[in-house]
């Protein structure tokens, strides 16, 4: 795939036209969902075409790989990390990242808010929930979410503002509804606990306009904008996990 400013421009307008349209057939604004443009794999000038045409919100899925990005972009952007967060690197995650969608357990919250305190800065979270238990995948099962939204609020200097889900890969978008409408669900039951816990992050380039229809506040795109990316090689930079938000058969395509 072309991989010049005009045909990221035109992949740009075809994503915000069917996101924007999604929007409209159950009645929702466009503006009330976030597009997080996923740049993993993709370089630092295509990410400034990205930022030229109006993008504002990147996502990454390895700390590793955003770190060098955010210290060359400056500021301006405002970095979501989507991929899963090991421990060990909750520091820097905390530091750099203005919305980190991956919280999976309650030691990683715990951790997230030692970092904060030391850090002197509210660190702003999702609560990752694996839907459709799937075994390769990270997150809370469903039936948990509401004890780790009252964990939560003994986290002090973590903002919990919703919850993130990815849905199994198939061929047909409608199988992701269920998975979509569920976390929608499960939301609404965690803000009577956490009142500010209203975002839902869900739906990729296969399903984001069925996440929009159930509810996404923010969704997270990169193959429809940036095409396909390399494969990883093995042994680059942070291990592979599963259930991450990334590129290949054995992540999740954005």
């Amino acid at each position: 795939m072309s991989r010049s400013p005009d045909a990221l421009a035109s992949r740009l307008a075809q994503v915000r036209g069917r996101l924007a349209a999604a929007a409209r057939r159950v009645g929702r604004a466009p503006e009330d969902v976030t597009l997080v443009a996923v740049t993993k794999g993709v370089g630092v000038a295509q990410v400034r075409e990205a930022l030229a045409l109006g993008l504002r919100d990147l996502g990454e899925n390895r700390v590793q790989e955003a770190l060098p990005k955010i210290a060359r972009l400056g500021a301006g952007p405002r970095w979501h990390l989507v991929g899963h967060l090991q421990r060990n690197k909750a520091r820097h995650a905390a530091e750099a990242f203005t919305l980190i969608h991956s919280v999976d357990s309650l030691r990683l919250g715990e951790t997230l808010a030692r970092h904060a305190e030391r850090l002197g800065r509210e660190v702003r979270v999702l609560l990752q929930v694996n839907v459709a238990r799937e075994p390769q995948k990270h997150g809370f099962a469903p039936e948990e979410v509401v004890a780790a939204a009252r964990a939560a609020r003994r986290w002090t200097g973590v903002r919990v503002l919703g919850m993130m889900t990815i849905a199994p890969l198939a061929p047909d978008p409608e199988a992701a509804r269920p998975v979509f409408r569920a976390l929608r669900a499960l939301r609404d039951r965690v803000r009577e606990v956490l009142p500010e816990a209203e975002h839902l992050s869900m739906g990729m380039t296969d399903d984001f306009e069925v996440a929009v229809e159930e509810g996404a506040t923010i969704v997270r795109i990169g193959r429809a904008l940036f095409g396909e990316r390399p494969a990883r090689p093995a042994g680059a930079g942070e291990a592979p996990t599963a259930g991450s938000t990334g590129e290949g058969r054995g992540e999740r395509e954005v």
